[in-house]
């Protein structure tokens, strides 16, 4: 699909959950405005409950703004038909902070499970699967639980299920808070591999010596609001 203009656009959005007693509490994002280009790797900085997941959320199209807009790949979400945006989301890889990863499945079924969703014949998710999980390591684990794998295998086979339908935007959200330095390198050499390929990352993380070894631009979070885009 043809694209002009940046692939993650936010004007003056605000964003704010429901209240337990009904009503909307007050706003986790305040007024943030930003632009992500095509091809781009960007850090998203800040402490715990700054709003970072929250950020991600609205740009995977799982939230909705509460107030201003957000365009995602061309999509304006807020106005966006709720059966259209599946679609959107498809073109969305994801890296949760608690992986999601389905304890019943296999590795391979766990990675393979965006492209059975999308309908491909088994034969192409065969394949495909069989080369991600070469890729990031992890061909000789297709066939063990989640459970059986170490926590930095299993931040990798959530991020082989994130790209293999090789997204036009990957999001991570902590994606090495729970592996040592030397697997939190080769996740980040994986990450910029796909970014060479041409996937627009964003990482979120709250960790300063990560984005030290890995310089490029990042954007910080303070109490809801975008305080700076440092070009790294």
């Amino acid at each position: 699909m043809e694209r002009s203009g940046p692939v993650v656009r936010f004007d003056a959005v605000g964003l704010a959950y429901p209240a337990p007693g009904g009503g909307l509490g007050a706003e986790v994002l305040r007024g943030v405005s930003l632009a992500l280009d095509d091809g781009s790797f960007t850090w998203l900085l800040g402490p715990s409950g700054a709003g970072k997941t929250s950020l991600l959320r609205l740009m995977h199209a799982a939230l909705r703004p509460t107030r201003g807009a957000v365009e995602v790949l061309g999509v304006g979400t807020g106005a966006a038909p709720r059966r259209t945006l599946p679609e959107l989301r498809r073109r969305i890889g994801v890296v949760h902070q608690d992986l999601r990863l389905l304890p019943h499945l296999s590795i391979f079924d766990n990675v393979a499970l965006p492209l059975r969703l999308g309908r491909r014949p088994e034969s192409v998710i065969a394949e495909d699967v069989a080369e991600i999980l070469r890729w990031i390591g992890l061909d000789h684990r297709a066939h063990a639980r989640p459970e059986e794998l170490s926590g930095g295998e299993q931040q990798r086979a959530a991020i082989a299920r994130a790209v293999v339908c090789r997204p036009t935007l990957l999001l991570a959200d902590e994606p090495t808070g729970n592996v040592d330095a030397s697997q939190a390198r080769r996740l980040l050499a994986l990450f910029a591999e796909m970014n060479r390929l041409g996937t627009t990352i964003v990482i979120a993380t709250h960790s300063e010596d990560l984005v030290q070894r890995f310089p490029a631009p990042a954007m910080r979070l303070e109490r809801g609001r975008i305080r700076g885009h440092d070009e790294g």
